[in-house]
């Protein structure tokens, strides 16, 4: 069994020839502590442009990139001095970046986040790290090699709640914990396979394409309702597996899982479902029991006696112990039954206060302390939201050889766990 440390670290028979081809990273520039870092961001509107305004603006913003030509415009009258790109691999050529953000849609993660940490540049990735368990535990595997600053964009991490509700599951005040429930309400609905429609003149479609397969230009999924596509997203649940399963996966301390089960409605060849559900099986390591976890995409929310009404909590986390329960999304927590909680004491903090998503990685980018997701931690919980797309997809109960990235007796989900790119395009 696979423990956490060694997770990521597992996967020779997958990444060795991959990895025996990476050239040695150019030494970075020394940053003074107090000096401002000098940050590029690929892919700059919807969420590229949220992470700027969160967390970039104290900070030097050199270069841009995006495919859209109409997007980098906007962008580069915000920051004038910063130059302006369509491709990230000349992007990368820029000899005075020091620290690259990454917010593209997720076929074109692994690609770019390889690259980035080739050019030895510590690197900021929205998540889902990937798109494919594959290229989850290889991107793992390049940045524990490169050694470099990292931080997964799941930026609820960071927050006081998150923290206190690990410290109460942790302090035993629920007990034993053996099933824990995440859920999110978001529901993509599903849709016939568009007609191609003209490229517009102000989108590079090829670079958006990138590693993946071709598939002809449709506005169904540029620039936005592309997470619905299986060829470029995986739907709801790697959408928010990296946001609310942190929290279990956190508080339990979670490696991988050995089963996964799953049902929605029937298989769409192209679209990802409007519901699903999950089940993972964790076994026991160390004194921590073996857990269940259930995962509720769309609708459907969990089914446990003692909990108020889960239609009106768009997306959370419910910890099922011996003792009681808890109730948790993004800022609130409660413990259930109230009335047995209503006394009871929070256990003084432990884990420490975030200086903030954002400002972690550029502090480590400095020299000074450490992310508390690094990109090794985003690629162990992309790659167990995205088991549920495989389980779902093959239509099968999936026993997961994790050391070997193979679902024992079932060949046919190979496809969905493997990366599959074009002529031209590799990862490393």
């Amino acid at each position: 069994m696979l423990n956490r440390r060694s997770f990521l670290q597992s996967s020779s028979l997958v990444t060795a020839g991959l990895l025996a081809g990476c050239q040695s990273a150019p030494k970075r520039r020394p940053i003074s502590p107090n000096e401002k870092l000098n940050v590029g961001v690929i892919g700059v509107s919807g969420r590229g442009a949220e992470n700027i305004n969160e967390g970039l603006t104290g900070e030097n913003i050199v270069a841009l990139c995006d495919v859209d030509s109409n997007l980098i415009g906007k962008a580069s009258a915000r920051f004038p001095s910063a130059r302006a790109y369509t491709d990230w691999r000349r992007f990368l050529e820029q000899p005075d970046l020091d620290a690259v953000l990454v917010a593209t849609p997720d076929h074109t993660h692994a690609v770019i986040a390889a690259q980035v940490l080739a050019s030895g540049r510590p690197l900021y990735l929205e998540k889902p790290v990937t798109h494919t368990v594959q290229e989850a535990r290889i991107l793992g595997n390049l940045v524990t090699k490169s050694g470099l600053p990292t931080q997964t964009g799941n930026q609820i991490h960071s927050t006081q709640n998150y923290r206190r509700v690990v410290e109460l599951i942790r302090s035993g005040a629920i007990g034993t914990v053996k099933e824990v429930h995440h859920w999110a309400g978001s529901i993509w609905e599903t849709k016939p396979f568009p007609q191609p429609k003209p490229v517009p003149a102000d989108l590079n479609y090829e670079l958006w394409v990138g590693p993946v397969s071709y598939q002809p230009y449709s506005p169904e999924w540029v620039p936005f309702n592309w997470r619905r596509w299986w060829h470029w997203g995986g739907g709801t649940i790697t959408d928010f597996c990296c946001h609310h399963m942190d929290l279990g996966v956190w508080a339990l301390d979670l490696t991988l899982p050995t089963v996964i089960e799953a049902e929605g409605p029937p298989v769409d060849e192209y679209c990802a479902p409007p519901w699903l559900k999950v089940r993972y099986e964790f076994p026991a390591l160390g004194s921590r029991p073996a857990t269940t976890m259930f995962w509720y995409s769309g609708a459907p929310r969990p089914q446990v006696p003692g909990t108020p009404d889960l239609s009106k909590w768009g997306g959370g986390t419910l910890f099922v112990g011996s003792k009681g329960m808890l109730l948790a999304d993004y800022s609130r927590r409660i413990l259930l039954p109230e009335s047995q909680f209503k006394d009871f004491p929070a256990p003084a903090p432990s884990i420490p206060d975030s200086i903030g998503h954002h400002a972690e990685w550029i502090e480590a980018c400095k020299g000074r302390g450490t992310t508390s997701s690094p990109l090794t931690y985003g690629a162990l919980l992309t790659e167990i939201g995205a088991l549920g797309n495989v389980a779902y997809r093959s239509g099968k109960r999936i026993e997961w050889d994790a050391k070997n990235l193979r679902a024992k007796g079932v060949p046919e989900a190979d496809r969905y766990i493997q990366y599959h790119y074009r002529p031209g395009w590799k990862l490393v």
